[in-house]
Formats: structure tokens, C-alpha cells, sequence
């Protein structure tokens, strides 16, 4: 027993290692005005494959409708939560694009993580503030139609038991006001890795990265937004088999 919480306390340690670092190099990069967004996506994939080789997790990215972000298009990934390694799991979905998450405001006050994010082109919302959240949400629009595809978990917060919590709307508002294509992304196994507030690792999981039909935002409007909300949690629901 000893020897496994050693072996999850040096995992732990060196995933917090590897996010610092990585953070610092953002942070310098940008300081010194060389930061661009080619580099920035190579250094989140590096980070993402530090992180998923720590856990020694085997991941499969299932698509069976060859789906693709399009160029030019705004478009947003929706994904279940139920884990932290959610996020790194995603970016394996699409690894040609310039992914970035829309993180809660919190995050933004983590030393070096959160000035490695913002630095990074990473769109943070005030849950807890709605005027401040439609302009945050406002901002991802922006970045959206830059060419940055924007991750997003529309249960709010990791689920405690990995179920599909309900969705919250204010990403289908962003998504109707850009005209967006949302890609709904189903993850199952992340729960196994590390579930849900806690820094209880599992090492040699499996995961699967299931990738749905895209759906039009284009199509809705705000009177029927609730519909685009429903069609997209059933989506997802399929894609982790509940």
C-alpha cells in the first residue's frame, strides 16, 4: 500500500512538475514578445503528452464520421466532464488544431498556470458573475473567429460520478450568436484515471474518445436554444454510452 501512494504522490508531483514548467515557457515566450500561436499549440501538445505518458494511459480516439474542424468555421468542442484528464484527452481528438479550453475565472489566479493560460490565448468566465460572463463569453466568440477552437464543458463542473449532469446555456448562446459548429466529444474512462476532486490516480487505464455528428448552431435561434441544448446532451449522452 505504501509503495503505491509513493508511486501516486511522484506521479502527482511530477504532473504539477510538467505544468509549471510548461507554464513558465509560455510565460518568458510571451515576455519577450516571441510567442505565437503555432508555437503555443506545439507546446500544449507537448504538455498533453507529458501528461498522458505520467499515468501511462492507452487512449483511443474513435471517429467514425471523420469529423474535422473547419477552417474559417467557428467551432466548438462540447465534451462530457467527469475527470480533469478529460482536457488533455480531447486535444488527442483533434491534434491539427488550435484547441483552447474556456476555463473558470479560478483558474486564473494559480500562480504560473494562470498567467501561462492567459498568455496562451485562453478564454476564462466568471461563473459566479453573469455581466462579466457574457463578456467573457463574448471574448471566445473573438477568438473563435481568429481560428481557435474552443473547449468547452457544458455540465459546468466534473461530474461526481461520471454521469451526465445537466448542461448550463450560456456556451449554446455563444454558440447561436457565432453561428458556430459544435462537435460533441464523448470520454469514457477518464473517471478511471482520476476522478473527480480527488488526486487519486490510476495508472494503465483505458480511455475512448468518441466524436459525434457536428451540429449547426447556424440553425437555432435564441427562442430555440433549449432545443440545440437537448440535441447536444443527447448527443453526448450516446457518445459515453449511458
Amino acid at each position: 500500500m505504501k509503495l503505491n501512494q509513493l508511486r501516486t504522490t511522484w506521479v502527482v508531483f511530477t504532473l504539477f512538475f510538467y505544468t509549471a514548467i510548461s507554464s513558465l515557457r509560455v510565460i518568458f515566450k510571451n515576455f519577450f514578445g516571441t510567442i505565437d500561436r503555432p508555437w503555443m499549440d506545439r507546446a500544449l501538445h507537448h504538455w498533453v503528452d507529458q501528461l498522458l505518458k505520467q499515468v501511462q494511459v492507452e487512449y483511443q480516439v474513435i471517429n467514425p464520421y471523420n469529423v474535422q474542424p473547419e477552417a474559417g468555421k467557428a467551432t466548438i468542442l462540447m465534451c462530457n466532464h467527469s475527470s480533469a484528464y478529460d482536457i488533455p484527452l480531447s486535444f488527442k481528438a483533434f491534434p491539427n488544431s488550435s484547441i483552447r479550453m474556456l476555463a473558470k475565472k479560478e483558474l486564473a489566479k494559480i500562480p504560473l498556470l494562470g498567467k501561462g493560460m492567459s498568455a496562451g490565448e485562453f478564454p476564462f468566465i466568471d461563473r459566479k458573475n453573469r455581466y462579466q460572463a457574457i463578456k467573457d463569453l463574448a471574448y471566445a466568440k473573438q477568438l473563435m473567429e481568429s481560428g481557435i477552437v474552443i473547449w468547452v464543458a457544458p455540465e459546468g463542473t466534473r461530474s461526481k460520478d461520471g454521469k451526465l449532469a445537466t448542461f448550463k446555456k450560456g456556451s449554446f448562446i455563444t454558440a447561436i450568436d457565432a453561428k458556430a459548429t459544435i462537435i460533441p466529444i464523448g470520454i469514457r474512462g477518464a473517471n478511471n484515471i482520476l476522478p473527480a476532486r480527488t488526486f487519486n490516480i490510476h495508472l494503465n487505464q483505458k480511455a475512448e474518445i468518441h466524436i459525434g455528428k457536428p451540429i449547426d448552431a447556424s440553425q437555432f435561434s435564441m427562442e430555440t436554444k433549449n432545443e440545440l441544448v437537448q440535441q447536444t446532451y443527447q448527443a453526448i449522452k450516446e457518445l459515453i454510452g449511458e
